[in-house]
């Protein structure tokens, strides 16, 4: 199964970094392949954290797939997990974390694994994916320095 795992110092606080990451309605601004993101629902739960459940559609070329995950927001740990529920993988996971260094920055670890229900689609897919999760947290850094002003 492909797995993607990558820690980057940003010059960013944990705060905004959480902030930037858990706001996917901005995803189709920066992130690689992305094209669409709804929220289809959101609850709080009693120990504070959010659940979000999003439909992601992503396209590369001629080919457009869907799929939906459910996302939970857990700001007291500085963590955010992502479950695949349905679409074309047979399965996706993915967490990032956010290590305080000091008031201005953190050390954000982004890991990802995947694998399609198609061999077709791993074929077509897997390496542009691959590219693209690879690309995503030079995407988020970027885009955190576009938000909140570069380092």
């Amino acid at each position: 199964m492909p797995h993607f795992e990558t820690t980057r110092r940003v010059q960013h606080s944990a705060a905004d970094m959480f902030d930037l990451v858990a706001d996917v309605k901005s995803y189709p601004r920066f992130v690689p392949l992305c094209r669409s993101l709804t929220v289809r629902r959101r609850d709080q739960l009693p120990d504070g954290r959010e659940v979000l459940v999003a439909e992601m559609t992503v396209a590369y070329k001629f080919i457009r797939e869907s799929f939906t995950s459910r996302v939970v927001l857990n700001r007291a740990a500085w963590s955010i997990d992502v479950e695949y529920l349905d679409g074309p993988f047979q399965e996706l996971k993915n967490t990032w974390s956010f290590a305080p260094v000091d008031e201005r920055a953190c050390d954000v670890n982004f890991d990802i694994r995947y694998e399609f229900k198609s061999r077709t689609l791993a074929t077509v897919m897997g390496s542009v994916f691959d590219r693209a999760f690879r690309r995503f947290a030079s995407a988020f850094e970027e885009r955190a320095d576009e938000v909140y002003g570069g380092a």
